[in-house]
């Protein structure tokens, strides 16, 4: 049993805007006060975190970063994304706040992160041993590239460009191989407002031929791709 542990303090505008976004996650706030400074406590499971206020704050400006361990990145992202789905219609993809996708990327196994409404990032990884690294194919090392610029250090166009490059350069890969690098690059286009580049791509994803093989083994994408569709046409304007 460890004796000792660490709780991150995190800056905020309000803690109003904090506060709802992680009920929604699933987790519990233990202590809120207002006087002689805003300040609150949640906890989930053995994840706590302490925000504060700070009159003035943009979150776009924040610095906040945690690193979060846990037995199975999968299940956590199915949890958080169900109860951001409970609470507000769906899961934020785009802007602040925002939760990326579990994705392996360069030098670790699959992760994702939560950007909260205080622009502060939660980083989820698997604790314990690391996964075998799998053979991969070459534009699943290009993927894994991406996830490593856009979600780990938050620079969507140097993914953007390392997909794009990748898939220009390995334009004769399968369509099974093709696929991931495809919708991803669709999720980074609508993460950064480029809803008919975003459609564009799923179009294409839309009309690859595949064995039912590889739907079975590209499920996850393919549901991926799935709900970024849907997601384009509930955000088109009506008329």
């Amino acid at each position: 049993m460890r004796t000792e542990y660490t709780i991150p303090g995190l800056p905020c505008r309000d803690l109003d805007d904090v506060l709802p976004f992680y009920t929604a996650l699933g987790f519990d706030v233990t202590y809120r006060q207002e006087r002689p400074n805003p300040f609150a406590a949640v906890r989930r499971g053995g994840i706590e975190l302490h925000f504060f206020s700070v009159p003035g704050f943009d979150p776009a400006d924040s610095m906040g970063s945690v690193v979060v361990l846990v037995p199975d990145t999968w299940a956590l992202h199915a949890a958080f994304a169900a109860g951001l789905r409970e609470a507000f219609g769906k899961v934020p993809v785009s802007g602040i706040p925002r939760m990326t996708r579990p994705r392996a990327r360069q030098g670790a196994p699959g992760g994702f992160s939560v950007v909260d409404p205080g622009g502060n990032w939660l980083r989820i990884h698997r604790h314990g041993d690391e996964e075998p690294a799998a053979p991969q194919s070459r534009l699943a090392r290009v993927v894994a590239a991406a996830v490593r610029q856009a979600d780990s250090h938050g620079d969507e166009a140097a993914g953007v460009r390392v997909l794009e490059n990748g898939l220009a350069r390995h334009a004769d890969a399968p369509p099974a191989e093709r696929l991931p690098a495809l919708v991803y690059l669709a999720e980074l286009r609508l993460r950064t407002g480029e809803r008919e580049a975003a459609a564009t791509l799923l179009a294409e994803v839309g009309a690859l031929e595949l064995s039912p093989a590889d739907r079975e083994t590209l499920a996850t994408d393919l549901a991926t791709a799935a709900e970024l569709t849907a997601e384009l046409r509930a955000s088109q304007p009506a008329g």
